[in-house]
Protein backbone atom coordinates (compact mmCIF):
# COMPACT_ATOMS: atom_id res chain seq x y z
CA UNK A 1 0.00 0.00 0.00
CA UNK A 2 3.09 2.77 -0.72
CA UNK A 3 1.65 6.10 -0.55
CA UNK A 4 2.78 7.23 -4.39
CA UNK A 5 -0.28 4.68 -5.33
CA UNK A 6 -3.14 6.35 -3.35
CA UNK A 7 -4.07 9.21 -5.19
CA UNK A 8 -4.65 6.46 -8.46
CA UNK A 9 -6.37 3.71 -6.60
CA UNK A 10 -9.21 5.25 -4.14
CA UNK A 11 -11.74 2.35 -5.05
CA UNK A 12 -8.88 -0.14 -3.97
CA UNK A 13 -8.82 1.63 -0.48
CA UNK A 14 -13.10 1.29 -0.20
CA UNK A 15 -13.51 -2.11 -1.22
CA UNK A 16 -10.90 -3.56 0.78
CA UNK A 17 -12.28 -2.02 3.90
CA UNK A 18 -15.74 -3.21 2.74
CA UNK A 19 -14.47 -6.54 2.29
CA UNK A 20 -12.79 -6.34 6.11
CA UNK A 21 -15.18 -5.24 7.45
CA UNK A 22 -18.15 -7.42 6.30
CA UNK A 23 -15.83 -10.42 7.33
CA UNK A 24 -15.58 -9.40 10.74
CA UNK A 25 -18.23 -7.70 11.65
CA UNK A 26 -19.30 -11.06 14.48
CA UNK A 27 -15.80 -10.18 15.87
CA UNK A 28 -16.55 -6.58 16.55
CA UNK A 29 -19.74 -8.05 17.79
CA UNK A 30 -18.40 -9.85 20.55
CA UNK A 31 -15.87 -7.32 21.31
CA UNK A 32 -18.38 -4.86 22.24
CA UNK A 33 -19.95 -7.51 24.15
CA UNK A 34 -16.89 -7.91 26.19
CA UNK A 35 -16.12 -4.57 26.72
CA UNK A 36 -19.08 -3.12 27.74
CA UNK A 37 -20.10 -5.53 30.27
CA UNK A 38 -22.94 -7.17 28.65
CA UNK A 39 -24.07 -10.33 29.84
CA UNK A 40 -24.76 -13.40 27.37
CA UNK A 41 -26.62 -16.15 29.04
CA UNK A 42 -25.73 -19.88 27.90
CA UNK A 43 -26.34 -23.20 28.95
CA UNK A 44 -24.99 -25.17 26.13
CA UNK A 45 -21.51 -23.63 26.07
CA UNK A 46 -18.86 -22.41 28.80
CA UNK A 47 -19.18 -18.63 29.55
CA UNK A 48 -15.87 -17.80 28.22
CA UNK A 49 -17.32 -18.81 24.70
CA UNK A 50 -21.21 -17.50 25.08
CA UNK A 51 -20.04 -13.88 23.42
CA UNK A 52 -18.75 -15.62 20.39
CA UNK A 53 -22.14 -17.42 19.70
CA UNK A 54 -23.93 -14.90 20.40
CA UNK A 55 -21.89 -12.47 18.28
CA UNK A 56 -22.15 -15.00 15.30
CA UNK A 57 -26.14 -15.76 15.69
CA UNK A 58 -28.94 -13.88 14.16
CA UNK A 59 -30.39 -11.32 14.32
CA UNK A 60 -27.16 -9.33 13.35
CA UNK A 61 -28.92 -5.96 14.87
CA UNK A 62 -27.16 -2.89 13.39
CA UNK A 63 -25.06 -4.78 11.03
CA UNK A 64 -25.57 -2.89 7.80
CA UNK A 65 -25.43 0.53 9.48
CA UNK A 66 -22.07 -0.92 11.70
CA UNK A 67 -20.28 -2.06 8.12
CA UNK A 68 -21.15 0.89 6.61
CA UNK A 69 -19.17 3.13 8.93
CA UNK A 70 -16.12 0.58 9.29
CA UNK A 71 -15.70 0.71 5.82
CA UNK A 72 -16.12 4.67 4.77
CA UNK A 73 -13.54 5.69 8.09
CA UNK A 74 -11.27 2.65 7.51
CA UNK A 75 -11.17 3.66 3.71
CA UNK A 76 -10.39 7.44 4.79
CA UNK A 77 -8.35 6.88 7.43
CA UNK A 78 -5.67 4.42 5.09
CA UNK A 79 -5.98 6.91 1.79
CA UNK A 80 -6.55 10.13 3.69
CA UNK A 81 -2.92 8.63 5.45
CA UNK A 82 -1.36 7.54 2.41
CA UNK A 83 -2.42 10.49 0.22
CA UNK A 84 -1.58 13.21 2.61
CA UNK A 85 1.88 11.68 3.34
CA UNK A 86 2.77 11.85 -0.45
CA UNK A 87 1.84 15.93 -0.67
CA UNK A 88 3.44 16.70 2.51
CA UNK A 89 6.51 14.92 1.31
CA UNK A 90 6.23 17.27 -1.54
CA UNK A 91 6.54 20.41 0.72
CA UNK A 92 9.53 18.72 2.28
CA UNK A 93 7.91 17.67 5.42
CA UNK A 94 10.25 15.16 7.97
CA UNK A 95 8.91 11.62 7.33
CA UNK A 96 7.71 11.50 10.99
CA UNK A 97 5.59 15.02 10.35
CA UNK A 98 4.49 13.92 7.05
CA UNK A 99 3.72 9.91 8.74
CA UNK A 100 1.86 10.82 11.96
CA UNK A 101 -0.15 14.07 10.73
CA UNK A 102 -2.32 12.46 8.02
CA UNK A 103 -3.94 10.03 10.22
CA UNK A 104 -3.78 12.21 12.79
CA UNK A 105 -6.48 14.47 11.24
CA UNK A 106 -8.74 12.19 9.59
CA UNK A 107 -9.04 9.66 12.18
CA UNK A 108 -10.13 12.72 14.11
CA UNK A 109 -12.60 14.11 11.87
CA UNK A 110 -13.81 10.24 11.00
CA UNK A 111 -14.53 9.53 14.60
CA UNK A 112 -16.81 12.76 15.70
CA UNK A 113 -19.16 12.20 12.35
CA UNK A 114 -19.15 8.26 12.56
CA UNK A 115 -19.87 8.56 16.81
CA UNK A 116 -23.78 8.48 16.74
CA UNK A 117 -23.61 5.12 14.48
CA UNK A 118 -20.98 3.97 16.70
CA UNK A 119 -22.87 4.33 20.21
CA UNK A 120 -26.15 3.05 18.45
CA UNK A 121 -24.50 0.45 17.04
CA UNK A 122 -23.21 -0.79 20.78
CA UNK A 123 -25.75 0.06 22.81
CA UNK A 124 -28.61 -2.38 20.15
CA UNK A 125 -25.97 -5.34 21.05
CA UNK A 126 -27.11 -5.50 24.65
CA UNK A 127 -28.87 -8.77 24.84
CA UNK A 128 -31.28 -7.46 27.29
CA UNK A 129 -32.39 -4.42 24.76
CA UNK A 130 -35.70 -4.18 23.16
CA UNK A 131 -34.23 -1.93 20.15
CA UNK A 132 -34.92 -3.46 16.79
CA UNK A 133 -32.40 -1.32 14.61
CA UNK A 134 -29.78 1.89 14.81
CA UNK A 135 -32.84 4.23 13.96
CA UNK A 136 -34.45 2.79 17.31
CA UNK A 137 -31.57 3.43 19.17
CA UNK A 138 -30.75 6.96 17.87
CA UNK A 139 -33.93 7.89 18.67
CA UNK A 140 -33.82 6.30 22.24
CA UNK A 141 -30.59 7.94 23.10
CA UNK A 142 -31.78 11.46 21.88
CA UNK A 143 -34.92 11.50 23.62
CA UNK A 144 -32.99 10.61 26.91
CA UNK A 145 -30.17 13.09 26.49
CA UNK A 146 -30.81 15.31 23.38
CA UNK A 147 -28.70 15.82 20.77
CA UNK A 148 -25.59 15.98 22.32
CA UNK A 149 -25.90 12.76 23.85
CA UNK A 150 -25.44 11.29 20.28
CA UNK A 151 -21.45 11.99 20.82
CA UNK A 152 -21.57 11.30 24.47
CA UNK A 153 -18.39 9.20 24.54
CA UNK A 154 -16.52 11.16 21.65
CA UNK A 155 -13.72 12.14 24.21
CA UNK A 156 -12.73 8.57 24.60
CA UNK A 157 -13.49 8.03 21.47
CA UNK A 158 -10.99 9.75 19.75
CA UNK A 159 -8.71 9.30 22.58
CA UNK A 160 -8.94 5.75 21.40
CA UNK A 161 -8.74 6.07 17.33
CA UNK A 162 -6.70 8.43 16.97
CA UNK A 163 -3.53 6.63 18.62
CA UNK A 164 -4.74 3.12 17.35
CA UNK A 165 -4.26 4.63 13.29
CA UNK A 166 -1.56 6.58 13.92
CA UNK A 167 0.52 3.78 15.49
CA UNK A 168 -1.35 1.43 12.94
CA UNK A 169 0.41 3.42 10.19
CA UNK A 170 3.05 4.56 11.31
CA UNK A 171 4.07 0.51 11.67
CA UNK A 172 2.62 -0.23 8.30
CA UNK A 173 4.84 2.33 6.72
CA UNK A 174 8.09 1.53 9.15
CA UNK A 175 7.78 -2.19 8.24
CA UNK A 176 7.61 -1.43 4.61
CA UNK A 177 10.97 0.52 4.57
CA UNK A 178 12.57 -2.65 7.41
CA UNK A 179 11.85 -5.56 5.05
CA UNK A 180 13.58 -6.72 2.18
CA UNK A 181 11.83 -5.91 -1.31
CA UNK A 182 10.23 -8.47 -3.40
CA UNK A 183 12.72 -9.06 -6.53
CA UNK A 184 10.12 -8.85 -9.55
CA UNK A 185 12.62 -11.24 -11.64
CA UNK A 186 12.15 -14.25 -8.80
CA UNK A 187 10.66 -17.16 -9.28
CA UNK A 188 8.63 -16.64 -5.74
CA UNK A 189 8.23 -12.93 -6.38
CA UNK A 190 4.09 -13.79 -5.71
CA UNK A 191 4.53 -15.77 -2.73
CA UNK A 192 7.12 -12.92 -1.58
CA UNK A 193 4.67 -9.96 -2.11
CA UNK A 194 1.83 -11.75 -0.02
CA UNK A 195 4.22 -12.90 3.02
CA UNK A 196 5.46 -9.12 2.99
CA UNK A 197 1.93 -7.80 3.17
CA UNK A 198 0.73 -10.33 5.71
CA UNK A 199 3.89 -9.13 8.15
CA UNK A 200 3.31 -5.99 7.75
CA UNK A 201 -0.29 -6.20 7.86
CA UNK A 202 -0.26 -8.16 10.61
CA UNK A 203 2.35 -6.09 13.11
CA UNK A 204 0.66 -3.07 12.37
CA UNK A 205 -3.25 -4.10 13.34
CA UNK A 206 -1.62 -5.91 16.48
CA UNK A 207 0.25 -2.42 17.63
CA UNK A 208 -2.74 -0.29 17.07
CA UNK A 209 -5.28 -2.74 19.42
CA UNK A 210 -3.14 -3.53 22.00
CA UNK A 211 -2.49 0.15 22.51
CA UNK A 212 -5.93 1.30 22.75
CA UNK A 213 -8.22 -1.42 24.68
CA UNK A 214 -7.94 0.33 28.10
CA UNK A 215 -9.45 3.42 25.75
CA UNK A 216 -12.25 1.00 24.42
CA UNK A 217 -13.44 0.13 27.60
CA UNK A 218 -14.08 3.52 29.17
CA UNK A 219 -15.85 4.53 25.69
CA UNK A 220 -18.52 1.64 26.33
CA UNK A 221 -18.89 2.30 29.29
CA UNK A 222 -19.58 5.82 28.99
CA UNK A 223 -22.06 4.40 26.46
CA UNK A 224 -23.62 2.38 29.20
CA UNK A 225 -23.76 4.70 31.79
CA UNK A 226 -24.22 8.12 30.63
CA UNK A 227 -21.39 9.59 32.71
CA UNK A 228 -18.55 11.73 32.00
CA UNK A 229 -15.08 10.59 31.33
CA UNK A 230 -13.59 11.50 34.57
CA UNK A 231 -16.45 9.57 36.40
CA UNK A 232 -16.14 6.95 34.13
CA UNK A 233 -12.52 6.49 34.92
CA UNK A 234 -13.16 6.71 38.77
CA UNK A 235 -15.71 4.40 38.55
CA UNK A 236 -14.16 1.65 36.58
CA UNK A 237 -10.87 1.58 38.66
CA UNK A 238 -13.17 1.85 42.40
CA UNK A 239 -15.07 -0.80 41.02
CA UNK A 240 -12.24 -2.88 38.84
CA UNK A 241 -9.10 -1.84 39.57
CA UNK A 242 -6.74 -1.57 37.79
CA UNK A 243 -8.48 -5.39 35.89
CA UNK A 244 -10.66 -2.92 33.65
CA UNK A 245 -7.22 -2.14 31.37
CA UNK A 246 -7.50 -5.38 30.25
CA UNK A 247 -11.51 -6.12 30.26
CA UNK A 248 -12.01 -7.82 26.55
CA UNK A 249 -8.70 -7.70 25.34
CA UNK A 250 -8.46 -10.92 24.17
CA UNK A 251 -11.51 -10.37 21.78
CA UNK A 252 -10.49 -6.65 21.50
CA UNK A 253 -7.53 -7.66 20.02
CA UNK A 254 -9.47 -9.72 17.34
CA UNK A 255 -11.75 -7.44 16.89
CA UNK A 256 -9.23 -4.85 16.18
CA UNK A 257 -6.62 -6.03 14.81
CA UNK A 258 -7.86 -8.56 12.37
CA UNK A 259 -10.09 -6.03 10.37
CA UNK A 260 -7.02 -3.18 10.47
CA UNK A 261 -4.79 -5.84 9.35
CA UNK A 262 -6.97 -7.18 7.09
CA UNK A 263 -7.98 -3.68 5.71
CA UNK A 264 -3.97 -3.35 5.18
CA UNK A 265 -3.47 -6.61 3.41
CA UNK A 266 -6.73 -6.67 1.09
CA UNK A 267 -5.91 -2.89 -0.05
CA UNK A 268 -1.91 -4.03 -1.33
CA UNK A 269 -3.47 -7.17 -3.25
CA UNK A 270 -6.60 -5.27 -4.73
CA UNK A 271 -3.58 -2.75 -5.67
CA UNK A 272 -1.38 -5.31 -7.09
CA UNK A 273 -4.22 -6.98 -8.74
CA UNK A 274 -5.05 -3.67 -10.71
CA UNK A 275 -1.53 -2.95 -11.20
CA UNK A 276 -0.71 -6.14 -12.42
CA UNK A 277 -3.61 -6.30 -14.99
CA UNK A 278 -3.01 -2.36 -16.32
CA UNK A 279 0.75 -4.18 -17.50
CA UNK A 280 -0.62 -6.58 -19.42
Amino acid sequence: MAPSRAKDYPAEYILASAMAAAINYPLWRASALAQSGFRVASSSVPASLSPYVYAFAPPYKGMVATVFGMTWARASIFWGSDRGKEVLGNFSMSPLVATIVPPLIVSTGVQCINMPIVRAAITLQDPQSNLTNVWAALRKIYKQGGISSLWHGTSAGILKTVPKYCTAVLVKDWMENVLPPVVPSSLTADSDRIWRSAAKSACAGVAGAALTNPLDVIRNEMFKTNQSLLVTVNNLWRTEGSAFLTRGMGKNMIAVAIPVGCTIFFTDALIDYKSSSNQR
